[in-house]
């Protein structure tokens, strides 16, 4: 524990504490599964900066940017935003200081929101550890204690697809999404068609098209779509393309999820307004940090519109982060996609596994992110180190 600075009124103050260090690992991690979306493929390894911020304390946080070029930003980017631009605002900080920071952030670089959702959730995991709280408490409390996983249905290979996803059943999930809009109508529909014929009806089937359809002919297609009884359909057209996901939301049945539509408050608040979407993934690295996906949350909430735990291709770090958020969010109720850690990654960056039991995420009680960072594994897998 820190010290105490003195007394007020006969409460203990915490001692102030100071960051004193930074440093940037950008790492290169092998992946066990091949991922295909409507907007490119992930396969081979994964590259995510991970963020070390050391304090006078002894304490240290960490965070994790884990972007794609074809969605949030580059790598390349983010290693600069967190070691250049970040850097400065960080050391000598205190950083309890949570917002301030990241209003600083914001205004010394314009976008990068995985670098600042890396430097917000070390900041928080150090202000968890230094208070004795887990994350989510810091947020405003826990609402729920174990959050539904969902997996998605994304290789290639669609009898190893399958295989996977009876796996992933047996072992207690029920939600699985499935990416479509890579490989052409017809062979979407006999995917799902097979999905129904070989699960039980209790698994959940979500479709996330990743801005992969042709605007003029995707309400015919998603017509089609809608006899499987998907749970919802995920951002079919390009996320400028708004006005045809109106359009879309207004035509079906089916419940549609703005995602590529969706990266600031900004944009939440004009697809509410419009009711451009029935419902809205949150994303800590598309949004730049918890606080920011929780504003996010709040005003499609305000809209009647609930809201999806969305991730990257991140670490365990940054599910631990999102873990809190959506514990301590009431409106984030569709579950979580934190499947990375335990199911993608050749190996996790975390000490003890990512805490999933029986197809549900648990959220830790622990100080913090609430799991520790293996640091040695960090470097066995760290091509670059920036101090």
């Amino acid at each position: 524990m820190i010290g105490y600075a003195g007394e007020v009124a006969g409460c203990p103050l915490l001692k102030q504490i100071k960051i004193t260090a930074m440093t940037v690992y950008v790492t290169d991690i092998p992946v066990r599964l091949v991922r295909r979306h409507g907007s490119g493929d992930v396969g081979g390894s994964v590259k995510n900066a991970i963020l070390k911020i050391e304090t006078d304390a002894g304490i240290t946080g960490w965070g994790d940017a884990a972007p794609w070029a074809v969605f949030t930003g580059t790598i390349e980017a983010n290693v600069a935003a967190l070691q250049v631009y970040l850097r400065p605002l960080l050391i000598g900080a205190d950083p309890f200081r949570i917002e301030a920071l990241m209003v600083d952030a914001d205004h010394a670089v314009v976008g990068h929101p995985e670098a600042k959702a890396a430097m917000e959730m070390a900041l928080f995991d150090i202000m968890g550890q230094a208070s004795g709280l887990p994350v989510a408490e810091l947020l405003g409390g826990r609402y729920r204690d174990e959050i539904p996983l969902s997996f998605s249905v994304a290789d290639p290979d669609v009898d190893r697809d399958m295989e996977m996803v009876k796996r992933l059943y047996g072992e207690g999930l029920r939600l699985f999404k499935m990416k479509t809009g890579f490989a052409g109508h017809a062979m979407d529909l006999k995917r799902m068609e097979r999905f129904r014929k070989e699960l039980p009806p209790d698994a959940e089937l979500r479709i996330d098209y990743n801005q992969g359809m042709v605007t003029h002919d995707a309400i015919r297609q998603l017509r089609d779509v809608e006899a499987f009884k998907p749970t919802f359909i995920e951002q079919p057209v390009p996320g400028h393309q708004r006005a045809a996901l109106a359009e879309i939301t207004r035509a079906l049945d089916t419940p549609v999820l703005a995602d590529e539509s969706v990266f600031t408050a900004s944009d939440a608040l004009q697809v509410a307004a419009g009711r451009m979407a029935d419902l809205v993934s949150i994303k800590i690295m598309k949004h730049g940090g918890m606080l920011a996906g929780r504003k996010i949350s709040a005003i499609c909430e305000a809209a009647g519109i609930a809201c999806y735990g969305g991730d990257m291709f991140e670490t365990g770090i940054a599910h631990l982060a999102g873990t809190h958020m959506i514990a301590a969010t009431p409106n984030i109720s569709l579950g979580c996609e934190f499947y990375q850690a335990k199911y993608f990654l050749e190996r996790d960056l975390l000490a003890e596994p990512f805490p999933i039991e029986n197809g549900k995420v648990i959220v830790p009680r622990t100080p913090g992110l609430g799991v520790k960072v293996d640091e040695e594994r960090v470097k066995h897998y760290a091509v670059e180190t920036l101090k």
